[in-house]
């Protein structure tokens, strides 16, 4: 069975191919046969296709003004030049998508059909920047591939279960009702993945732990998992709630928006703008959103890079205390993605203050790169985790129950 999927961003856009077994999957992840990636933020006027197939690496400019058509020219490195691995793509059984926002209406993958893409563009102005480019994907594979089955794997259907005391915002009840405005939440894919894959690393039933998994990114968030459902996350109506983060301010009081729109007389884009693209480590530092540049001017005695370290710690550990109260208990603490699987430091000064809980990280396992490992001493009450988020796999997964 080959499974291709379409992971796009707001600046991106990833790919991979899997080959799988029709009658049962592996046990870990496998090693996709294809993978490819378009970065539109290299150049104003050019994006940048990296494919890697086959031990071949190869890089090829792209128009950024028609990004349909570079879909289509990533496709096409798939049954042709050093990158192929296919005689033709009429090979390719299922394409799986991520979609970041499905609403209310969607809590499970499912197959793309015309009502689904309607309901995807109907959520643009809730995931302006995403769900635009997740149909960008889904019309270029229509195009490129004709009837094939498309999947759509929404972000926000893991959390779809969260009771309503933590989904409803204590606002005029009606806009819950006629607005649909509630916590969403995002990163469901990762948070379901990493959930799992904790259950199979400490060899227990998912449905036994209390495990918080903290997805730390350019994007950051945290979710609660009780027998293996969400019942609490901290990004909420968009991905800017929560945690602070590489450009997003995440939760601030909502009356200094009221304050610089009445005094100042900031329009909505400059809010908007402020609170997305130029807050978090970014607006704090004043030097940059990469947590690696923050580290760095630590390091030359950057007292602001010091502060938005600071802050960035402080809150996700404000946000786990409010995450353990929802759960009552904690099995299993989880760090994944870019910052949360490479940056031992932030792993250390977060785990520092759960002591009285029983926490005990094992300090020589977390500076030596762990990847899907406890961390924890053997006395720790509560095992901590570093495993490496797997959404493509995730994903491909999805794809491969549907087609089964």
């Amino acid at each position: 069975m080959k499974v291709l999927v379409l992971n796009a961003g707001s600046s991106s856009q990833k790919s991979c191919l899997y080959d799988l077994n029709d009658t049962s999957l592996p046990d870990n992840p496998p090693h996709p046969l294809w993978e490819a990636t378009i970065d539109w933020t290299v150049a104003d006027d050019y994006g940048l296709l990296k494919v890697k197939s086959a031990g071949k690496k190869l890089e090829t400019k792209l128009d950024s003004n028609n990004r349909q058509a570079a879909i289509a020219k990533m496709l096409n490195t798939l049954v042709d030049g050093e990158s192929k691995v296919l005689e033709q793509l009429s090979e390719i059984n299922i394409v799986g998508h991520r979609v970041v926002h499905g609403g209310t209406k969607y809590s499970q993958a499912l197959k793309i059909t015309p009502e689904v893409k309607a309901t995807i563009k109907n959520l643009i102005p809730l995931a302006p920047t995403h769900n635009p480019a997740h149909l960008e994907g889904i019309e270029a594979i229509e195009e490129a591939l004709g009837s094939v089955s498309q999947v759509a794997v929404f972000d926000t259907a893991f959390h779809q279960q969260i009771p309503l005391e933590a989904a409803i915002y204590p606002l005029p009840y009606e806009l819950y009702t006629d607005k649909n405005i509630r916590r969403y939440g995002f990163h469901g894919i990762s948070h379901k993945y990493c959930a799992a894959r904790t259950a199979q690393i400490l060899e227990l039933p998912l449905e036994s732990l209390k495990i918080i998994t903290c997805h730390l990114g350019n994007g950051c968030s945290l979710a609660a998992i009780k027998e293996g459902i969400s019942i609490d996350t901290t990004m909420g109506f968009t991905p800017l709630e929560g945690l602070m983060m590489g450009t997003r301010s995440g939760s601030i009081d909502p009356a200094i928006l009221i304050y610089l729109m009445r005094e100042y007389n900031y329009t909505p884009d400059q809010l908007n703008t402020m609170l997305n693209k130029e807050s978090g480590f970014k607006g704090v530092s004043g030097i940059s959103a990469d947590l690696r540049a923050i580290d760095a001017a630590i390091t030359e005695g950057n007292q602001r890079a010091k502060l938005a370290f600071d802050i960035y710690i402080h809150r996700i550990k404000a946000c786990i205390g409010s995450m353990l109260a929802s759960l009552g208990g904690l099995d299993v603490l989880v760090f994944t993605a870019g910052i949360g699987e490479n940056a031992h430091t932030v792993r250390e000064k977060v785990c520092q203050g759960f002591e009285f809980l029983g926490l005990k990280l094992d300090v020589a396992k977390n500076n030596a790169r762990p990847m899907d490992q406890d961390v924890s001493t053997p006395d720790s009450t509560i095992r901590v985790l570093v495993v490496h988020t797997e959404e493509d796999w995730a994903i491909a997964q999805e794809c491969w129950h549907i087609l089964s």
